[in-house]
């Protein structure tokens, strides 16, 4: 059987404008006109293929922009949304109701962990979190009204690495869906095809690539995309959370290249890991043999494209994370920002940023040290001398021996 290939499968879409055009038009419009009235009433009912009704439901850029991310994801079909949070939410809506439950990794992105911990509760959803390389008690959680198990599939910030066919076969043992947030490593794994049901992106981050824009995707069979867009009962449709069509031409554009930028950020993420290692500092990237989840994912990802563009250290104190990253953006490195998939090197302390809706006992429980420092490696041409001044800002604070 012939290996997937995200990024032909990309290139193999063929997406021509209204004139020819090599870059796919840009329809600017909320509204679109109908030659016959019941075709309108047939589209509002979901019975008429091949029209568009209102750019809340579909807009044509915003479907080429889908059709490519289903091609990427290897699924049915795909949606886009304003944003990250945007199309978890929406996803996670979409299949509970009041008095349901979900089972979660304990590690995630800030903004989800505060969603599901502070948020469904009042609308009397629960949630269980766990560690997600423990599947013993993921299984455990799962109870009769459990309908999500909710993952990340490297997680922000620690790096671990989630199990998906395992979780899977859970999910499906238990008949309940597992959705899973890629932001981290797109092309490089392919939950869907791992047996994930849903996945969901921040294409702000990696897929875009240039923090200019926030985005957001869902990508699953085309059942569950249909049931999002349902002008009765879809969280799509009702909750609004589209994406505009003028950003979805660019991330379309930016989408081409995604293959070269994850090459390159995982080239440079991969020295810098092994350089931090080389000076005994605390370091956790999947590529290297020690992290935990290394041979795991080994198995699962597609190896052109490497281990991602993510790394974490420690210096044990949120004292010393702020004094090295503000000489760092001093000396060049790159930016002391939050985000992640950016061409330059970003770099923050999670645990008082992106993580900062994780009370701090809880991320003491997560193993989230005080001192982690989270880098998004960029796509830096000459990063030996971008580790020599990384190493230069650590000399000049004692945090290694000159």
């Amino acid at each position: 059987m012939k290996k997937f290939d995200p990024a032909t499968a990309i290139a193999s879409l063929k997406h021509f404008g209204e004139f020819g055009d090599v870059n796919p038009s840009i329809t600017d419009s909320s509204t679109f006109t109908f030659l016959g009235a019941n075709t309108m009433e047939g589209t509002f009912h979901g019975e008429t293929q091949g029209c568009f009704l209102y750019s809340r439901h579909w807009n044509p850029t915003n479907r080429m922009l889908s059709e490519a991310l289903a091609a990427m994801e290897g699924t049915e079909a795909a949606w886009v949304t304003g944003s990250g949070m945007g199309a978890i939410t929406t996803a996670l809506l979409q299949l509970v109701n009041a008095g349901d439950h979900i089972v979660s990794s304990i590690t995630t992105y800030g903004g989800t962990y505060a969603f599901l911990k502070n948020w469904l509760p009042k609308i009397n959803v629960e949630v269980t979190f766990v560690n997600p390389t423990k599947l013993e008690d993921i299984e455990k959680a799962i109870r009769p009204n459990t309908k999500i198990i909710y993952t990340e599939s490297i997680s922000n910030p620690l790096l671990q690495i989630s199990d998906i066919p395992e979780m899977a076969k859970i999910a499906k043992a238990h008949n309940v869906k597992l959705m899973v947030d890629n932001t981290f490593s797109p092309m490089i794994l392919a939950p869907y095809r791992l047996g994930a049901d849903v996945v969901v992106y921040s294409m702000t981050k990696f897929i875009n690539g240039k923090n200019d824009c926030v985005a957001g995707a869902i990508c699953a069979d085309e059942a569950f995309i249909n049931s999002l867009i349902d002008v009765n009962s879809g969280t799509a449709m009702l909750l609004g959370p589209v994406l505009d069509p003028l950003r979805s031409s660019s991330i379309l554009k930016n989408l081409h290249t995604l293959h070269l930028r994850m090459r390159q950020h995982s080239k440079n993420a991969m020295y810098l890991a092994e350089k931090f290692t080389e000076l005994g500092l605390r370091v956790s990237y999947p590529g290297l043999p020690s992290h935990q989840g290394h041979e795991l994912l080994k198995t699962l990802m597609n190896p052109q494209f490497g281990f991602g563009g993510m790394i974490a250290i420690d210096v044990k104190t949120a004292e010393k994370a702020n004094r090295l990253m503000e000489i760092m953006q001093q000396q060049g490195v790159g930016y002391l920002a939050v985000s992640l998939g950016y061409f330059k090197t970003l770099f923050s302390n999670s645990g008082k940023s992106t993580s900062s809706e994780v009370p701090e006992d809880i991320q003491a429980e997560m193993g989230m040290s005080p001192g982690l420092i989270r880098f998004s490696v960029g796509l830096d041409n000459d990063i030996e001398q971008t580790y020599e001044i990384i190493l230069a800002c650590m000399t000049e604070l004692n945090m290694i021996n000159s």
